[in-house]
């Protein structure tokens, strides 16, 4: 395989990861608010979810591999996998590392899900809200195509979807405490003879 070569898939898969994380993102949110339509029920939602963020796995992972054995950054593994230990732009190579490391725990919690717990799920699933930013900076510090014109577009609209997303969860109901109380006093009022 030739330099050029890994360059260009490790360029590639870096954008498609970008894409799909964005995407993963975006559902996480829906999912959490459980968002549904006619057309489009809840359960699909989670199962596209659960199926892009393995998706993004593949192309995270082909996205690492070509950028270790590019022979152009002569990375190596230890720059791949320990924060800021990279002797080539080691910043943002380690924001980098640091969202793999976030990734790979919201993944193992979610392998691991009916062994540690709802409550201990959720809390490890709040790292979505660091991972993603974290990657994002990681492309625009370290990437080469990242001052191009279709990359910029392309942060642009990923960064504007997750700022959406995040808008409407907070902005609707089912959030924090006060959708819970409202909920729960629609409960009592439903059934004023309930005993507590």
């Amino acid at each position: 395989m030739t330099d050029s070569v890994l360059w260009y898939a490790t360029r590639g898969a870096g954008a498609v990861s970008l894409v799909l994380l964005t995407g993963v993102v975006v559902l996480g949110i829906l999912t959490s608010r459980r968002w549904s339509a006619r057309a489009w029920p809840r359960f699909l939602t989670a199962s596209l979810h659960r199926n892009l963020a393995l998706l993004s796995l593949v192309f995270l992972g082909l996205h690492i591999v070509t950028a270790v054995v590019d022979p152009y950054t002569s990375l190596g593994w230890k720059a791949a996998l320990v924060p800021f230990s990279s002797s080539y732009r080691p910043f943002w190579l380690g924001l980098g590392v640091v969202a793999l490391d976030l990734l790979l725990a919201l993944v193992i919690t979610s392998l691991a899900r009916h062994l540690i717990g709802l409550r201990a799920w959720r809390f490890v699933h709040w790292l979505a809200y660091a991972c993603w930013p974290v990657a994002a900076v990681h492309g625009l510090g370290t990437g080469s195509d990242s001052t191009q014109a279709w990359m910029l577009a392309l942060d642009v609209a990923c960064t504007g979807a997750v700022v959406t997303a995040v808008a409407v969860r907070l902005a609707g109901p089912g959030n924090g405490l006060r959708s819970r109380a409202s909920h729960a006093s629609r409960a009592t009022q439903a059934s004023p003879l309930r005993v507590r």
